[in-house]
Formats: C-alpha cells, sequence, structure tokens
C-alpha cells in the first residue's frame, strides 16, 4: 500500500494498465453486474436534484424504474446504489449512442444541463473505495468484462492511476495527485 495523506493506495493500481476500451466492451460495465453503482449519502441528494434535468437523456425503461423505484436504492448488502432496471442489471441512467452505453447524467452534464458528471465510484472505476472513519482504501477491481480494458492500457503503457487521473482529481484534489505522483517516483 501506498499511503498518501489519509487514503491507502493499492499498488495494483499502479502495477496494472487499464484504458477503457469502449469500441470492444460496449459499456457492458453499466449493464451488468449485481448492483447499482455505489453512492454516498451526499450523492443520493444530488441525484434527487438533477433527476428532472436528466430525465430528457434517460430512456422508457429507465425512468419508469426511477418513478417506481426513486433516484437510488438500498441495495441487498444494505448500500446504497444507483436505481437499476429489471432488478439489478441495468443502471436506470442509461442511454445507448452508436450501440455503445453512456451515462445520462454525463450527457446532461456535458450537454450544460447538470453540473454534476456523475456518481464517483462510475468516473473512479476500476478503482473501488473502502471508506473508514479516518482514511480510505483504493483498491483495483478486476472483472472479467474488462479483460479489453487491461489489454488495450497495455497496449498504450497506461496505468490505472494516470488513466484515472481526473476521477482521483476530483475526489481527493490536485494537490493529493502530486503526492501520488511523488510516492510513486520514489518507489
Amino acid at each position: 500500500m501506498i499511503e498518501v495523506g489519509q487514503v491507502l493506495v493499492h499498488e495494483d493500481i499502479v502495477n496494472n494498465d487499464f484504458v477503457c476500451n469502449l469500441q470492444k466492451c460496449k459499456g457492458i460495465c453499466c449493464i451488468e453486474g449485481d448492483a447499482g453503482a455505489p453512492l454516498n449519502e451526499k450523492e443520493t441528494e444530488i441525484l434527487r436534484e438533477i433527476y428532472p434535468k436528466v430525465k430528457p437523456y434517460m430512456t422508457a425503461k429507465g425512468i419508469e424504474a426511477i418513478e417506481q423505484q426513486g433516484t437510488h436504492v438500498i441495495d441487498a448488502d444494505g448500500d446504497l446504489t444507483t436505481t437499476c432496471v429489471d432488478g439489478n442489471k441495468e443502471c436506470a441512467y442509461v442511454t445507448w449512442e452508436n450501440g455503445i452505453t453512456k451515462c445520462a447524467i454525463e450527457k446532461a452534464y456535458e450537454l450544460g444541463e447538470v453540473d454534476w458528471k456523475k456518481p464517483i465510484s462510475c468516473h473512479l472505476y476500476p478503482i473501488r473505495t473502502t471508506h473508514y472513519p479516518s482514511f480510505d482504501v483504493l483498491h483495483y477491481d478486476r472483472w472479467h468484462i474488462c479483460h479489453d480494458a487491461c489489454t488495450f492500457g497495455k497496449e498504450l503503457s497506461v496505468p490505472v492511476y494516470k488513466f484515472l487521473k481526473d476521477p482521483l482529481i476530483r475526489e481527493y484534489g490536485e494537490e493529493w495527485y502530486k503526492e501520488l505522483e511523488l510516492a510513486i517516483e520514489a518507489l
């Protein structure tokens, strides 16, 4: 583990390569899994607030799921997550462009409708965060559906932490990211 401020970063985030390859995977991570994307309490409030502005970019079945279940749910493990369509597969906020999944929240963000890009857990993937009262632990989530991202990352020689520079800065700040880079260089 690499300690940067109040965050422990698993070395797999440094030693493994990763670059999403949407042309190959089609964004399957947004429609597979056993629950929606993890959320924190603040994000549930944001989802409630921005839903009317995001709704025009959602699919009919995504809207139906939100109207029936709410903008977020508590999953079987008791965690806050995005609402899913048909139980626990496809995120209700998924939309499609040219056969590739896109987040309706992110689309509304890109068009200037909202000022929040998407849940941080989505933006940080394949990093998953475990929050403790006085520190966070960042670990690399290996999922077989991301094989093409691992291969593409290796071809381009882009480690996970570099691929996820923007969301890491979004979550922890630019100074923190610079400290992470210095800690990695010192290894």
